[in-house]
């Protein structure tokens, strides 16, 4: 075991060596397009991006654009940033795929050397085909959220499987206390990593009691419901509650701003002292760790402060001004995007052939600060639209998606001005929100892509998903479609490896197949449950479901045991191993890795500094210049708050 460990740890650092390697090599020299202007800038001043916000992010980034020798590197000590977090995500995964295949084995009794070739080599396959996956890399190589997050999501799910390893020792809650101080300290990066909970939260129950599927079932909903509770409740009410008690503290007992802010403070920590010292006194361990808990995610979570602090200097980029508690609450609560059904509400046209509200529902008073009164003045309510009618499961719902949804229904037969009744909601579902905007970007990752040009109106010849199988009817295509850098073809083989895994998972170790499977949903398919997905996005949104592709990745690993495991029916252990290792490389990592790298390689890339040079320097002194949409937008703030172009306008 001992030699295994060894390697283990060697192994996963040349891993993540050949990961930062790559990642450096491709990553773009200067800001990308869409929000990494933005989070650059705001990183480089440490200023407010748009809701929720990212403090942990920008407090990050600014770190290591200290290290840049001029403005212009700014950008690329961010992005190497994004690069390193991504090979760390690749090296945690290498550490949870042997972590799941020693398991495995371990069931079978002693692991022999030649089971420890085969589980290294599955966590080498699982884990470089992540490292060359086309939404991975897409991230890994600009300054946007998604790869700190994606570090966040590995290296939280690698420490529950070191929980359950060490879990019979003393001390072991130190690794649930991490866990929770790092879900914590994500907050400020990105929400996403908040979805291993459940997969966790079922890690724990299975190693604390035996198997049983009404267990299993209570374990799910309690894990779910901690889940809703950090998310729906701790995050955006700790700041109204802060908030709120500020409010009455200066309108009720004529004290400053931030009094209450004070109270909530000594009230918390006063709290949890109380708590850590009577369940030490009463010996039970159980609630003093969730407490500890409690007081570490806190901490993690503290990292918001600084949108405050920051938002009061009033610096160029605030958006939202976020000034106060009451203004965070709001921030963080994403109000300005407004909301959404997801089990009942509205359809599109549930008036036909226009939505219109039969009226409005008070929900509450809306307030800002007045620093000349002293006070926090009440400005009016927050209202909410009611409607005369509630549809269930209603998937066609927004009034600003209208000539979306409607081509949709036209090309499925549909009159577009029609009422939408629940089997059509259930096919929309089922066609567009989870085959168009999930599965494609699934079969992108693990089958192959048509090419990277964006395609929301589901036509045959761009953004599709190709596996290269069948590649005879694409020759005579135009040039910009058959020559597409993005046309990546896998043949889809690292697809039928992972399907391998997920079978050999759930028969040698059905628990653990069972929590990976709930990383899987939760990461993917739940998101746009969620969201309940409009079409006609922006942009391809793919990155969104990257933890979901992270999940697959283990299952390729696992897949290489699954290969193993049926070569040993004709070949000794150890040449299974080898082969199997050595096949499922080329199939899957390799394969990868040299049908991306022409499209994923961008470092001769500057669109994000020519456009916006080009506006800039195109206006007269001191203009006005007014824009839309984030790639109008974020490269003048980057251009201009970074390289000090054209500042006058």
């Amino acid at each position: 075991m001992e030699s295994f460990k060894k390697l283990n740890n060697i192994i996963g650092w040349l891993i993540f060596l050949i990961a930062t390697s790559v990642y450096l090599a491709t990553m773009e020299k200067t800001a990308s397009l869409w929000d990494c202007g933005e989070f650059i800038a705001a990183a480089y001043k440490l200023e407010v991006v748009h809701a929720p916000g990212a403090p942990f992010f920008l407090m990050m980034g600014r770190i290591f654009s200290l290290f840049a020798s001029d403005v212009t590197q700014i950008a690329v000590m961010i992005n190497s940033m994004s690069a390193l977090a991504s090979s760390f995500t690749i090296l945690f995964l290498f550490w949870t795929i042997t972590a799941f295949g020693r398991k495995i084995y371990a069931k079978q009794g002693k692991i022999e050397l030649e089971k420890i070739y085969a589980i290294l080599g599955s966590g080498i396959v699982g884990s470089l085909a992540y490292t060359f996956s086309d939404s991975f890399w897409f991230s890994a190589v600009e300054g946007e959220v998604y790869a700190l997050s994606s570090f966040f999501t590995a290296v939280t799910f690698w420490c529950i499987l070191k929980w359950e390893e060490v879990s019979d020792s003393p001390h072991s809650s130190k690794w649930l206390v991490l866990i929770a101080y790092l879900i914590g300290i994500s907050i400020g990066v990105h929400l996403l990593s908040l979805l291993t909970i459940p997969a966790m939260g079922m890690i724990y129950y299975f190693k604390k009691n035996k198997y049983s599927h009404l267990g299993a079932i209570k374990a799910f909903l309690v894990s779910s419901i901690i889940l809703v509770v950090i998310q729906g409740l701790f995050i955006p009410k700790t700041a109204s509650l802060m908030g709120n008690l500020d409010r009455i503290f200066v309108n009720s007992f004529n004290m400053p701003f931030n009094s209450g802010v004070i109270f909530f403070f000594l009230l918390v920590i006063g709290l949890i002292i109380l708590g850590l010292f009577l369940t030490r006194k009463a010996g039970n361990s159980t609630w003093n760790t969730a407490i500890l808990g409690v007081l570490v995610l806190l901490i993690g979570y503290s990292s918001y402060a600084t949108v405050i602090l920051r938002s009061s200097a009033n610096t160029p980029i605030n958006i939202g001004s976020p000034d106060d508690p009451l203004k965070l609450s709001s921030y963080l609560q994403r109000d300005q995007y407004g909301d959404w059904p997801i089990i009942s509400g509205q359809n599109y046209n549930q008036q036909y052939p226009f939505v219109r509200p039969s009226g409005t529902k008070e929900t509450g008073k809306e307030y800002l600060k007045n620093n000349e009164k002293g006070i926090y003045e009440e400005v009016g309510n927050t209202i909410k639209y009611t409607y005369p009618e509630s549809e269930f499961f209603p998937r066609m719902w927004s009034s600003q998606k209208e000539v979306g949804y409607k081509r949709w229904r036209k090309s499925n037969g549909k009159d577009p001005n029609s009422r939408i009744n629940f089997a059509e909601n259930l096919q929309f579902f089922f066609d567009y929100q989870i085959g168009w905007s999930y599965v494609r970007y699934f079969m992108w990752n693990f089958a192959g892509r048509q090419n990277d040009i964006m395609n929301m109106d589901q036509n045959p010849v761009y953004g599709n998903w190709e596996s290269g199988i069948n590649i005879s009817k694409y020759k005579d295509a135009p040039s910009h479609l058959k020559d597409n850098k993005g046309k990546n073809h896998y043949y889809f083989l690292p697809l039928i490896i992972g399907l391998i895994g997920i079978f050999f998972h759930f028969k040698s170790h059905k628990t653990d197949a069972l929590s990976v499977l709930l990383f899987f949903l939760f990461t993917g398919i739940f998101i746009i449950v969620y969201l309940n997905v409009p079409p006609d996005q922006p942009r391809e949104r793919d990155y969104a479901y990257v933890g979901s592709f992270y999940a697959f990745a283990i299952w390729i690993g696992i897949g290489v045991l699954g290969i193993v495991n049926t070569l040993q029916k004709k070949f000794d252990k150890k040449t299974s191993a080898i082969l199997a290792t050595v096949v499922c490389f080329i199939a899957a990592p390799l394969l990868m890795a040299s049908e991306n790298w022409d499209d994923h390689d961008r470092t001769g890339r500057t669109i994000t500094i020519d456009v916006a040079k080009n506006y800039l320097e195109s206006l007269a002194p001191n203009a006005i210049i007014f824009t839309n949409g984030d790639n109008d937008t974020y490269p003048l703030w980057y251009a201009q708050e970074v390289e000090g172009v054209r500042t006058d306008t």
